[in-house]
């Protein structure tokens, strides 16, 4: 198996890609019997990331900038009026908060910086040019890459985030098209690839990715892998379900972190010069956190995440100075 891994990487560092049928065997390995087969697997994809992306790394944040009441029914969100959690509801951000936080995630070592906004998208006109409004005025007062996040788009609202600034739309497909009903009736897995091919057509880059730990298949995660590979998308943020009181998934147990760390390095032979993007939940991989630093990932999510916790961009920083990353400015 390792000679099998090593010839995948050769051919992936010579551009000629990777089979569906190559990556169905590399994410099938067994996480009992062949695991050194897996830490091997990890550690081409380290190489094959060192080939198409050197040793940058960027760190982002976000700002839950407006939050609850969702009218979406994604099950695992906390968000979500169908259900009831803890989660806190407010209305959209004032510029003055918005402001605050970007200069201050920017002074620590943050280099882009996100508004998320609860809801089913930038639907209408009022919500488009209140939201363009709070990033006309971080363009204007923080040099910091602006991104943005707020479901849905239509060509208005597209057009007038990209003219207010954003560089970079967030919106993940969450999942493989076959089993995104199992997730959300609400609205389509059409709905979330229109949405990103709308975004990259008015000019603006995409981050998107998915969450590991719906109840969905090892194939499910490959047919993500090589949707997001179809899209050209360049910066995949990868989240670990974190299990939250009130929704429908509260009782699914975490995905193991073995299983993870495979699936990462197989994200990374598919997408071989992707930003590769540690998110929510990644401390659920403990000591295997670095690992995943050490096998594909090239950009992480930090501070906090929307409804649940992660890692402060001092830590993150120095962990990543350790490894002979150098961040990005």
């Amino acid at each position: 198996m390792k000679n099998f891994i090593f010839e995948l990487k050769n051919q992936i560092q010579k551009g000629q890609g990777i089979s569906f049928k190559d990556a169905e065997i590399l994410i099938n390995l067994d996480l009992t019997t062949q695991s050194e087969e897996i830490f091997y697997l990890s550690e081409c994809a380290n190489e094959i990331r060192k080939h198409f992306c050197g040793d940058k790394f960027n760190l982002c944040t976000i700002m839950n900038a407006k939050s609850g009441k969702c009218p979406e029914d994604c099950r695992y969100c906390a968000q979500s009026a169908h259900f009831t959690t803890p989660s806190p509801v407010y209305p959209l951000t004032g510029k003055v908060e918005a402001l605050n936080l970007a200069q201050a995630v920017k002074d620590e070592g943050a280099n882009r910086f996100s508004l998320v906004t609860s809801g089913r998208g930038l639907l209408t006109t009022k919500e488009t040019l209140e939201v363009k409004a709070l990033y006309e005025h971080l363009k204007a007062n923080c040099d910091i890459h602006l991104c943005a996040s707020h479901g849905l788009l239509n060509e208005e609202s597209a057009k007038a985030l990209k003219e207010a600034g954003v560089k970079t739309y967030h919106h993940n497909l969450e999942t493989s098209r076959n089993f995104y009903h199992e997730i959300c009736t609400t609205h389509s897995y059409q709905d979330r690839v229109d949405t990103i091919i709308l975004a990259q057509e008015v000019g603006m880059e995409v981050c998107s990715g998915g969450i590991f730990g719906l109840g969905e298949s090892r194939k499910d995660r490959l047919d993500m892998a090589f949707e997001l590979k179809s899209l050209n998308i360049k910066s995949i943020p990868l989240n670990f379900l974190t299990p939250i009181e009130g929704t429908p998934m509260e009782k699914y147990q975490t995905v193991e972190p073995l299983e993870l760390i495979k699936t990462i390095a197989v994200y990374r032979f598919i997408n071989p010069d992707a930003s590769i993007r540690y998110a929510g939940g990644r401390l659920q991989l403990g000591d295997l956190e670095i690992q995943g630093i050490r096998g594909g990932i090239n950009s992480a999510l930090t501070g906090n995440f929307l409804t649940t916790t992660g890692s402060t961009i001092s830590s993150d920083k120095e962990m990543l100075l350790k490894e002979g990353f150098v961040l990005d400015k």
